[in-house]
């Protein structure tokens, strides 16, 4: 039953009237609140210009910038200025938006396109001091020229540089080589290109490894000859300097060859490394007088954290003011959660303020990180806690936790090509995918060796590199390796934080692991709690679709040296910087209405308790459900009979067709419905209306109702506050952490899709932590990456001695989350009992293949008892006791490529089994 409809059901009629009174009142006073708040125009002015720069080796090439200059429209004299630079591909158009935010707090903001891009000309040297920086120069000069900057002396103007990634490496280039700059804000950038697409993560001088996922993005973005809009305004004429390679696109001749050169062998020549060291901060940044704000993103598997990390400690060396950020985003994670896009706002805008324009205290050298909490639905995406430490501890961490690796040496394969690889991470396909797929172990069988923790017994906060030592042997004497850190939560489902990889390129190896010598590796620096209970997993795999792999096929051996080493901080938890004060006269108006309501559903439902008896014997059992029928007054049975037991730890599937009875027996259990028969216990006492027991129990049944004019965290907080209960009791913290909401409760739940107002539903039933949860189709609305968090939740939550009944039509989640189930069909109950004991012994399993003609004669000379067509490149294979190692490697080693391995699912075929294919009933009422 919604929120509103039991709100209506507990107020008598004159209450009702004088609620929509006062409710259409308040809607009148938020009205005007509105349009007092908000700004009835722009608080800027913007004018385009074309902006020609002196450019070049020799200062004697004319390069034309497509610029926009962003003017407080109420200034008081000369204002500070910001030059604010794009991301690799972007235009002025990419970063509008900061400079709107910027410009209403009072900067001049110019904008620019970046030669080789969108209508300005010049080709892409890729942040060359010769080009784009002396280009950044000339804006310099054309700023101090303008008369609404102020300036710090002729032709030096009072100027702040922020940009991300492409832009973040040109402000700190800039910073580096022009002492005008006053402060800059560079953010998930590089420190230095050649670690960047050549990592090499291994104490050995051998050539890293060449990234030739993110290097092909580089390319394809930098290549491309203008398309659409832009080349319709070029048709009339180039800009100044614009120049056009079919083969190269825009970019410059020596940046192409380089990448052809490293792209076709994965060995750079001198030439190649000279240029991506030019186009690196790492040359000048030392040089840095310009308090500098460091921010980088933990999602990150271009720009990784230990970039960031070089250019504090060369700045830091300097002694020039310099503080870091980390955040929750990246390039593979976008720009992160709300809460983190809010707090790195808050940090450039302080530090800004103070450098600039001279306003405020100095900014605290503390850093500050977060880690991810969960998934929200009210966002659609990942939901973070941030922490504040009172300095920077570099990717050592503040403390060490060491934690002992098992298993043997192990043989692993590199196949020819590195085909078929390993997914780690899709670089450059953007946020959402790369955050379904940082969750998922995709390596393949044959080409890894595993080593493994025992389980944790408390939790580890791990802030930083990890590192570990390893042996490997090779008969050719060299070996390319991927190390990772998985961690995998009590059911086994392993998680890569952001789908970071360690790329190994070791040389000099022996035949045999035993001549080995240890190697040291630090892998990528992460944000992660290890749960207690998880386990640590490192994997060493021979392949990596982001990475280049050797041609030659080789079997390497591989063997854990020492203790994995975790870096560790403990960071006090801070609150998001985002200010709402729009919202606060509009929010005592709500309080205020929601007193009124609070009031009388609390005195209602304190006379509508009663008591009822409880049975000894059933006192600790969460749920017993013992001869249960529901007959309507037109003779229509919704449920012929139905008994079941839920216990303690238990996560109990209900299961059945449409019109099976499902809904009913829920509604009964809540007390929304009265029985014909039989009764339902919880923990001992008979459910009726207004029942005390019901305080031990959450749920979500028949969908959620929320006011919409209230915030998320409103409506729960009113919820509660009608249960009549104490506050402490509610447990918000724990409740909202559970269900992955965050802050994103505080935005208006009529702004919400189906699947918000879902997640906030699941969050309301889990307040107070109740000891019995029951949820109908909790998964209804949300997406793939909320059902898999929604199904780590329900694991999470049937401990401590809680448990969870749901009722889902989703088989294959239930297979996968619950440890029980009750198959209803036509009012009565087929089959109950662990998943397990229902679904039986499935000795097959479902591959996807390259090539389904070869892949069904290798499984036929390998004996397996049957192989079945599943699809165009899809078999379900008997494998008549054949271990799946064998079966994957086989297929391997012919040519043939193994691209899905996954147990064949069995639920559905026992459930069909149960209920039949036209089981259909009339429908729950």
């Amino acid at each position: 039953m919604s929120w509103t409809s039991r709100l209506r059901r507990a107020l008598p009629r004159p209450s009702r009237r004088r609620i929509v009174a006062g409710s259409a009142a308040l809607v009148l006073v938020a009205g005007l609140v509105g349009w007092v708040v908000w700004p009835e125009r722009d608080a800027w002015t913007t004018q385009d210009e074309m902006i020609t720069v002196v450019t070049g080796p020799e200062r004697n090439e004319n390069v034309a910038l497509d610029a926009r200059l962003y003017l407080p429209r109420d200034r008081d004299g000369k204002v500070p200025a910001v030059l604010l630079a794009h991301g690799f591909g972007g235009t002025k158009e990419s970063v509008s938006s900061d400079a709107e935010s910027l410009a209403e707090r009072g900067y001049a903001v110019l904008t620019y396109t970046a030669q080789g891009f969108g209508r300005s000309g010049g080709q892409i040297h890729l942040n060359s001091p010769d080009y784009e920086i002396r280009d950044a120069q000339g804006l310099l000069d054309w700023l101090a020229a303008r008369p609404e900057i102020q300036t710090d002396a002729a032709g030096d103007p009072r100027v702040g540089v922020v940009g991300g990634s492409y832009g973040g490496a040109l402000a700190l280039m800039l910073a580096g080589q022009d002492p005008r700059v006053d402060a800059i804000v560079p953010s998930i950038t590089w420190n230095d290109l050649t670690n960047v697409f050549l990592p090499q993560s291994a104490d050995t001088s051998a050539t890293g490894v060449f990234k030739k996922g993110w290097a092909g993005v580089f390319f394809g973005n930098g290549g491309a000859v203008p398309t659409g809009d832009d080349a319709a305004d070029l048709a009339a004429g180039p800009p100044v300097g614009m120049t056009v390679d079919p083969a190269c696109g825009r970019f410059a001749a020596d940046v192409c060859k380089a990448y052809l050169d490293v792209a076709t062998t994965g060995d750079p020549d001198r030439s190649t490394l000279d240029l991506l060291r030019r186009s690196s901060p790492a040359a000048t940044v030392g040089q840095i007088k310009a308090p500098t704000l460091l921010v980088q993103g933990a999602v990150d598997t271009l720009f990784p954290l230990s970039e960031a990390d070089a250019n504090a400690r060369s700045i830091a060396a300097a002694g020039t003011p310099v503080r870091v950020a980390w955040f929750t985003g990246g390039h593979d994670g976008g720009a992160g959660p709300q809460s983190d896009q809010d707090r790195v706002k808050f940090l450039t805008v302080q530090w800004l303020d103070h450098y600039v324009k001279g306003e405020g205290e100095a900014p605290s050298d503390n850093f500050t990180y977060s880690r991810v909490a969960g998934f929200s639905a009210l966002d659609r995406g990942l939901v973070t806690n941030g922490y504040s430490a009172d300095a920077y501890p570099g990717l050592a961490g503040t403390g060490r936790t060491r934690l002992e690796l098992q298993g043997p040496a192990q043989p692993i394969a590199n196949p020819p090509n590195g085909n078929p690889g390993a997914i780690s991470s899709l670089p450059g396909t953007g946020g959402r995918l790369s955050q379904l797929l940082s969750g998922v172990a995709a390596d393949i069988p044959g080409q890894f060796a595993r080593f493994e923790t025992p389980p944790v017994g408390s939790a580890i906060d791990v802030v930083g590199s990890p590192t570990v030592r390893l042996r490997a042997a090779s008969p050719t004497g060299e070996a390319t390796l991927f190390v990772k850190l998985y961690d995998v939560d009590e059911s086994g489902a392993p998680t890569l934080s952001a789908g970071l990889v360690a790329p190994v390129r070791l040389t000099d190896l022996p035949a045999s692991v035993d001549e080995a010598e240890e190697r040291t590796i630090q892998l990528p620096a992460i944000v992660r709690r290890i749960e207690a209970g998880h386990t640590v997993r490192v994997v060493v795999a021979t392949t990596d679709q982001a990475f280049l792999s050797p041609v030659a096929p080789a079997t390497y051996t591989v063997q854990v040296a020492s203790a994995l080493e975790l870096p560790t901080a403990v960071g006090t938890p801070i609150a998001n910087p985002q200010t709402v004060w729009r919202y606060v006269l509009a929010g005592l108006l709500v309080a205020i209405a929601i007193g009124l309501v609070v009031v009388l559903l609390v005195r209602r439902r304190r006379l509508r308790r009663g008591q009822t008896p409880t049975v000894p014997e059933h006192a600790e059992t969460p749920l017993v459900v013992s001869g249960l029928r529901k007959a309507y007054g037109d003779g229509f049975v919704a449920v012929e009979e139905i008994s079941f037991t839920v216990q303690r730890g238990q996560v109990v599937g209900l299961l059945g067709p449409n019109g099976a009875g499902k809904t009913t027996t829920l509604r009964v259990l809540m007390g929304l419905t009265m029985p014909t028969a039989g009764e339902a216990l919880v923990f001992g006492h008979k459910l009726v209306p207004g029942s005390p027991v019901l305080s031990r129990v959450g749920a979500l049944v028949e969908g959620p109702g929320f006011l919409p004019h209230l915030t998320g965290l409103e409506n729960l907080q009113a919820y509660w506050k009608a249960t009549g209960r104490p506050w402490a009791d509610a447990r918000f913290d724990e409740a909202l952490e559970i269900a992955g909401l965050g802050d994103s409760v505080h935005r208006r739940t009529k702004k919400y899709s189906h699947g918000m107002r879902q997640r906030l539903a699941i969050a309301q039933a889990m307040l107070g932590l109740p000891e019995l949860l029951v949820l109908d189709e909790p998964t209804d609305g949300l997406d793939p990456p909320q059902i898999a968090e929604m199904r780590r939740v329900l694991k999470r939550y049937a401990t401590d001695g809680r448990a969870v009944l749901v009722s889902s039509h989703l088989l294959a989640e239930v297979e996968q989350t619950c440890t029980h189930a009750v198959v209803v069909n036509k009012g009565r109950i087929v089959a109950s009992g662990p998943v397990e004991d229902i679904v039986g012994d499935s000795p097959s399993v479902q591959l996807e293949v390259s090539d389904v003609p070869a892949a069904e004669r290798v499984l036929d000379e390998l004996g397996v008892r049957s192989v079945l067509p599943d699809g165009p490149s899809g078999l379900i294979v008997d494998m008549n006791g054949t271990p799946r190692s064998e079966v994957v490697a086989s297929l391997v080693r012919a040519g043939v490529a193994v691209d899905r391995v996954v147990p064949r699912r069995r639920l559905e075929d026992a459930f069909l089994a149960l209920v039949g294919e036209n089981s259909r009933g009339s429908g729950d009422r």
